[in-house]
């Protein structure tokens, strides 16, 4: 054959020669997705906050009415107060923790946008394992909010609660 033609059959059988090995050409030639891409990101991650935050909101309001929540005239709290701030504590922390440690391992606000939480192998989480990632979070919030904002920076995308907690938030369900 002319010169064209064996370049041609050479090209072929490079081009077969991954389908041999059991890979395909589209296969070989995919470029490799970024590793954090399976991580919950920051901005997502925000936005699972905010609506769990409503979720919360909508549960923990009506408390102020059946508790009597009110200021008085002279602009101190009423003592019903304390009383509505461990409730909502109480309250958010079986939300966060009972939601995470379930089978669908996420608060609705992480179902909303694909997120889900494990632990570092990928399981789901015990209960305890939830309640102390729960309740890390107030570590997080304490130093300025800067345990949340490592979700931004760290290579596996966790918050300071995260690595305490040994959990890893990741793109799951609908993402």
């Amino acid at each position: 054959m002319n010169e064209q033609g064996n370049s041609l059959s050479e090209q072929l059988s490079q081009e077969q020669a991954p389908e041999e090995q059991g890979q395909t050409n589209t296969e070989q030639f995919q470029p490799q997705p970024d590793p954090r891409s399976a991580y919950g990101g920051f901005w997502r991650r925000a936005g699972a906050v905010i609506i769990d935050a409503i979720i919360l909101g909508i549960i923990c309001t009506p408390l102020t009415v059946l508790l009597g929540v009110t200021n008085n005239e002279a602009g101190q709290e009423d003592s019903g107060v304390a009383l509505y701030q461990s409730l909502t504590v109480v309250i958010a922390w079986l939300y966060y923790a009972s939601m995470q440690s379930s089978r669908l391992q996420a608060t609705v606000g992480k179902l909303a946008v694909g997120l889900m939480v494990t632990d570092a192998e990928g399981h789901k989480l015990s209960f305890v394992r939830a309640t102390g990632r729960y309740f890390a979070k107030f570590l997080s919030a304490i130093i300025f909010g800067i345990g949340f904002l490592m979700v931004a920076f760290t290579e596996k995308r966790q918050g300071l609660h995260d690595m305490l907690a040994g959990t890893l938030v990741v793109r799951g369900r609908n993402t």
